[in-house]
């Protein structure tokens, strides 16, 4: 397993922007997924996006297609989530995961075996 650390989050305007990270430590040799997800208050958690090992594949949900755009450092063992144009619908709170690679079932929760603690984003409207 690995240990997630994300930071990044806070308050911003709608139609603004923000960049999230998500530090990884723990066994980082060894190739791993890693996904955005979010909870919004009185709501189940629900997938942001993900980005393979190599960075070469991303997938995303629906909401955030074209706003939204993950990125990962191997070398510095961090993944990124730029948010722009967001709107009041994506307050939540941001958790970043890790899992193996692979493709099937990547909106899954249960796909990932890492989870950070969470970085609440609040968009003011």
């Amino acid at each position: 397993q690995v240990q997630l650390v994300e930071s990044g989050g806070g308050l911003v305007q709608a139609g603004g922007s923000l960049r999230l990270s998500c530090a990884a430590s723990g066994r980082t040799f060894t190739p791993y997924a890693m996904a955005w997800f979010r909870q919004a208050p009185g709501k189940e958690r629900e997938f942001v996006g993900r980005i393979s090992w190599s960075a070469a594949r991303t997938y995303y949900a629906d909401s955030v297609k074209g706003r939204f755009t993950i990125s990962r450092d191997n070398a510095k063992n961090t993944m990124y989530l730029q948010m722009n144009s967001l709107k009041s619908e994506d307050r939540a709170v941001y958790f970043c995961a890790a899992g193996p690679p692979g493709s099937s079932s990547v909106k899954y929760s249960i796909r990932y075996d890492s989870w950070g603690q969470g970085t609440q984003v609040t968009v003011s409207s």
